[in-house]
């Protein structure tokens, strides 16, 4: 029997506060470029995908090599409109929007994260960019 969605909790405090702390973990090891903590964070399955703003990565394989392979320069870059909501104990949703300087360029960053044995996984990213409205 499947779980009613509206017993759920959304943002239970202290789930919150994991998840918050597993995204920012996240965001420090991909600005510099902490490729064995990046590889840590996404769940090695092989229905992990990762649909980058230049790539589509269709398991948790491919996402490493990506990431071994991708160059180390430019990743800084500044988030606004971070939302990260958590249901149940174990379910959550990132997505923040960021800025690379120069440009006028817009990512938007959306993650869903599961609890597994191990901790908070990444099991599906998607990156996009687009033009900043006027």
């Amino acid at each position: 029997m499947q779980p009613d969605p509206m017993s759920l909790e959304v943002n239970i405090p202290d789930v919150l506060a994991e998840v918050t702390a597993a995204f920012f973990r996240y965001e420090d090891a991909l600005v510099n470029n902490k490729v064995e903590v990046l590889d840590e964070i996404f769940w090695n399955h092989p229905t992990t995908l990762r649909y980058g703003a230049t790539e589509n990565l269709h398991s948790y394989q491919e996402i490493c090599e990506f990431r071994a392979s991708r160059p180390s320069q430019g990743l800084m870059r500044t988030l606004s409109n971070t939302r990260i909501t958590t249901y149940g104990r174990d379910f959550a949703v990132a997505n923040t929007e960021f800025k690379r300087p120069p440009g006028d360029k817009i990512g938007r960053q959306s993650q869903t994260w599961m609890r597994t044995p191990e901790g908070w996984r990444v099991v599906s990213a998607h990156v996009s960019i687009m033009i900043e409205p006027k």
